[in-house]
């Protein structure tokens, strides 16, 4: 399959995507198209061949757009428009201010010739037309004709697709006021509603821009180390091998995903992360393009090429966001399409069926029915909710919280249970050792540096832990020979001659060495949910080593912070014995928890929780509970900066290991679905008021206009609040 991108101009709303689709998603070749709103493009995907350029351009032409193709080198989110979409908002605001212009000089024109502006507004002392002066009439015409000129071509698209959109409403009513002489409203429905386009198209750049500032974070170019002559060189980061050698200098972004080889400093990383704080950078350690140097110069080798870096796949998640579009917005696009046309009937309705049934006035009545189509103009309904979800995804995004949609946005909204994972969730999942328990006169000395010895093939965690403390607490490894592992159960190998076990409580079992006081001794760390590891030879045991797990510093307030924000139910969920994941439990202020769980465990655990509490969230670290994750009505990834899987397995990716970004969720997406139902219901009572006002004579054409634009206004700046990621911080109770 082939594809190509499109930039739109003039793009701003579903109406425009709707009018796309049914042109040049009707062309032959064309197998799929996806738009993106905020970068304001179209891709073209074909189904096996790809329509030519001249003929998706043409079909742009005929939806009354118009389109650029995009460069092929050209990356989302950092292309720039091209001249036609600067001048199309140019345009539209020129042509605003001329509309306004004229229609204030028809006013002053009228009023001038009249003697009074009261007279002039009410049309006083005659009818139709020769109530205005030619003058006037000129003036108000030519206000009427720049005011709609951007939205003539659109609206005759609409009329020949016989889709009929709010272009079409909007022009009928024009030249219906026009064509009964009211050519004072015709004038200021045509600018007010010019007005309100440049609102809509303000307001979904402003979105775009929160986004862009993240999708522009990482820099062009890279200073490389070239290997054969040692000279440094600016080299385009699409060029840059992987293994490349790239200097920073104080202040700079990072340019590539890389671990650093020389130097140390502080990094701020959050354009990634989120985190307030810069994190202390030296040799081995892993850094993120996009990312801000601090004060220190350093040296790092580039892990993976430009496209595939962390800010890249952040890049295409939130791009793919706006395909998961959210089920209140799916149901005003819904609503729209069969409302607009209803509306349009009843409108003829109105036109028809009093003057003659009743005997009314056909002008009168005429009048009421283009009042009736501007006040059908779903504008404000329409652009609500696609700007509440861009801002709230914008905002998510700025605070290291990559939400894969507005779908997934609304579902955060309505938990009432969250499973968390043990081990990388509420742990930080790196075990440390507690205590080294000497027995039959060996030392603390010899216990570690045996054990040390017999770990070094392993690349378990709880060998990993007892080579670190080991090489922390200065203790030489002798050498070990004739390793074999025990599966499952620890490793054997000899060491000076002699022939020593490591190994788990299990192993201890068949080995056959366990007397009543051992018991009890390993049983007293297990009850404190500590893992004991147990070295010895052939006939006696050498010693105990008593390991665990890190609770993180900040799970127990995060845990009650979720309780505040309504959550009732927490569950952990691990595969640790019952003992451990009691105590841990007991540290965060768990009270429910489930323990020797396999994954498949762990999937049946979160189905089970599904049927009996409804939309449950799962927590983890995206690799090992993939199938909870997905399974989960809504899967959250910790820490999922650097790691393909958790970014691609979870619907949520918290770029930290931070905790407290979880109620920040919470309450960031229930304060977005709040937003959303009170523009819902701001814009669909004011349609309400002034159809049941039209239908009793008592509402004009600009009353209408006047107050649709005021209900856009309000419903954009409601959602525009939602950019503000702070707001959600530290909120009080708002379940």
């Amino acid at each position: 399959m082939t594809s190509q991108r499109y930039r739109i101009a003039g793009m701003d709303c579903a109406a425009e995507i709707e009018a796309l689709r049914q042109t040049v998603g009707r062309l032959p070749g064309v197998g799929d198209l996806d738009f993106n709103l905020l970068d304001g493009t179209m891709k073209v995907v074909g189904d096996g061949t790809r329509p030519g350029t001249e003929q998706v351009l043409e079909a742009v032409r005929r939806a009354g757009l118009e389109a650029q193709p995009c460069g092929s080198d050209e990356r989302p989110g950092h292309g720039t428009p091209p001249a036609g979409a600067a001048w199309w908002r140019r345009r539209g605001a020129i042509l605003c201010l001329a509309s306004g212009g004229l229609l204030l000089a028809g006013l002053v024109t009228h009023a001038w010739l009249h003697g009074s502006l009261l007279h002039a507004l009410l049309g006083l002392g005659t009818d139709g037309a020769h109530r205005f002066p030619a003058l006037s009439r000129f003036c108000y015409a030519a206000a009427a004709v720049a005011g709609c000129w951007t939205i003539l071509p659109r609206a005759w698209a609409a009329l020949r697709r016989a889709r009929p959109d709010m272009n079409l409403l909007m022009t009928l009513a024009v030249a219906g006021a026009m064509g009964i002489g009211e050519w004072f409203e015709a004038a200021t429905v045509a600018f007010l509603f010019a007005c309100s386009l440049l609102l809509e198209s303000w307001s979904v750049e402003r979105a775009r821009r929160a986004v862009r500032a993240l999708l522009q974070a990482a820099p062009r170019t890279a200073r490389c180390r070239d290997p054969r002559d040692g000279q440094v060189r600016d080299v385009p980061v699409d060029e840059v091998a992987v293994g490349t050698l790239v200097l920073v200098r104080p202040g700079e972004r990072l340019p590539l995903d890389g671990r650093v080889t020389q130097g140390t400093t502080r990094i701020d990383q959050s354009p990634i992360t989120g985190e307030p704080l810069p994190v202390p950078k030296e040799p081995g350690d892993e850094v993120w393009a996009g990312t801000i140097n601090g004060d220190g110069a350093f040296e790092f080798r580039a892990a993976c090429p430009a496209a595939d870096t962390t800010l890249g796949r952040i890049i295409r998640m939130v791009e793919e966001s706006r395909a998961r579009r959210a089920p209140a917005e799916q149901w005003v696009e819904r609503f729209a399409r069969v409302y607009t046309p209803l509306m349009m009937l009843l409108a003829l309705l109105v036109a028809i069926l009093p003057p003659l049934l009743a005997g009314g006035s056909w002008s009168r009545w005429f009048y009421e029915a283009l009042v009736l189509l501007v006040i059908a103009c779903p504008c404000a309904l329409v652009i609500s909710t696609p700007v509440s979800i861009t801002a709230a995804l914008a905002a998510a995004a700025r605070m290291g919280v990559l939400i894969k949609g507005g779908a997934y946005l609304e579902t955060a909204a309505r938990l009432k249970l969250i499973a968390l994972d043990k081990t990388g969730t509420v742990t930080r999942g790196r075990p440390a050792v507690r205590q080294v328990v000497p027995l039959d006169d060996h030392s603390e000395t010899d216990v570690l540096a045996i054990a040390a010895a017999l770990e070094t093939h392993s690349d378990h965690p709880l060998a990993l832990a007892i080579a670190r403390h080991a090489a922390a607490a200065g203790v030489a490894r002798p050498a070990a020979d004739r390793f074999t592992l025990v599966a499952g159960k620890g490793a054997e190998g000899q060491i000076d001659g002699h022939r020593y076990w490591i190994g788990s409580h299990r192993l201890l079992h068949e080995k056959d060495l366990e007397t009543p006081a051992l018991h009890d001794r390993i049983e007293a760390f297990e009850s404190q949910g500590e893992t004991v590891v147990i070295l010895g030879t052939g006939d006696h045991v050498c010693g105990l080593i008593a390991l665990a797990d890190t609770v993180r510093g900040n799970a127990a307030g995060a845990i009650a912070d979720l309780r505040r924000a309504g959550i009732g139910r927490l569950v952990m969920l691990t595969g640790d014995h019952a003992v451990t994941a009691r105590a841990v439990a007991r540290q965060v202020g768990l009270d429910e928890f489930r323990s020797d769980l396999l994954p498949a465990d762990k999937l049946q655990a979160i189905e089970a929780l599904i049927r009996d509490a409804g939309p449950t969230a799962m927590i983890g670290d995206g690799i090992n509970d993939a199938p909870a994750l997905a399974a989960a009505t809504l899967g959250i990834a910790m820490g999922a900066a650097g790691s393909d899987a958790a970014i691609e397995t979870a619907d949520i990716a918290l770029m930290t290991d931070d905790l407290s970004r979880i109620p920040w969720l919470i309450r960031h997406a229930r304060r977005a679905v709040r937003i959303i139902r009170q523009n819902l219901v701001l814009a669909l009572g004011i349609k309400a008021l002034f159809i049941a006002l039209a239908l009793l004579g008592l509402a004009s054409l600009w009353m209408a206009i006047a107050a649709d634009m005021g209900a856009s206004l309000a419903v954009i700046l409601n959602a525009l609040r939602l950019l503000d990621p702070q707001h959600d911080a530290s909120r009080p109770d708002d379940h």
